[in-house]
């Protein structure tokens, strides 16, 4: 069984959400402050924290930061209330493996959950949500520069496509939703529609792929969305 740490200040949602995430099969931990997840998070060790960004005190952020500075790669799934993209790429350059967007549906957060897990870690590597570079073949993420090369060579890409790009490497082999990568990539206050999700695949695809007509690397489910298909590693 594995075990969830869940972090929140308000009771109205661990109260509610603790039960649901049991009953799914988990055993669940709560912590309602950043000073206590990480107090609970040393005494012991969670297979996965959802962890509330606004939190009084030490907030979310400042608690991955710390997680990841003690080089603890728990996959972490961050929820918020700020819908901004530029706060959710912060998040994802900092280790985060997953965005939820309050208010969110509780089964999609148990179907993330369960998605984070089954990725898990991958061998002699660090979580991909926290790897600081990510390759996929020919292809070189770096998260920290946002610079991504091909065969050696950089790439320009237009800064939306680099953080889409990251976030499809993060999560190999999952089908992604437009309307889920728009919430992770552009956040729901961004002006855009699902178009721009297609654009941007566009994009990556021209750079990064040998057959735009075939593509290996981003892939299309039919009536769904699209799929990092390449095999991932953290370099």
């Amino acid at each position: 069984m594995s075990t969830i740490l869940l972090v929140d200040d308000e009771p109205a949602i661990t109260d509610n959400l603790a039960p649901l995430l049991r009953r799914a099969g988990f055993d669940v931990v709560v912590a309602h402050d950043g000073d206590q997840a990480l107090t609970r998070l040393r005494a012991g060790a969670p297979d996965l924290v959802v962890l509330d960004v606004l939190l009084p005190g030490k907030d979310g952020r400042a608690v991955l930061r710390q997680v990841r500075q003690e080089r603890r790669e728990v996959p972490i799934i961050l929820l918020t209330q700020v819908g901004e993209s530029g706060e959710r790429a912060m998040a994802l350059e900092e280790g985060a493996d997953d965005y939820l967007n309050k208010p969110f549906d509780p089964h999609e957060l148990v179907a993330r959950i369960r998605a984070v897990l089954r990725r898990g870690r991958p061998a002699g590597g660090a979580a991909l949500g926290s790897a600081q570079r990510l390759r996929s073949g020919a292809v070189l993420l770096d998260r920290a520069s946002q610079r991504v090369f091909r065969s050696g060579q950089e790439v320009l890409l237009t800064p939306r496509a680099t953080v889409l790009l990251a976030y499809l490497m993060a999560h190999p082999d999952e089908v992604m939703t437009r309307e889920r990568l728009l919430e992770a990539v552009w956040g729901w206050s961004f002006p855009a529609g699902t178009r721009s999700v297609d654009t941007r695949v566009a994009e990556l695809r021209r750079v990064l792929e040998e057959d735009t007509g075939n593509p290996r690397l981003i892939t299309t489910v039919p009536g769904m969305g699209y799929r990092f298909s390449g095999v991932v590693e953290s370099a």
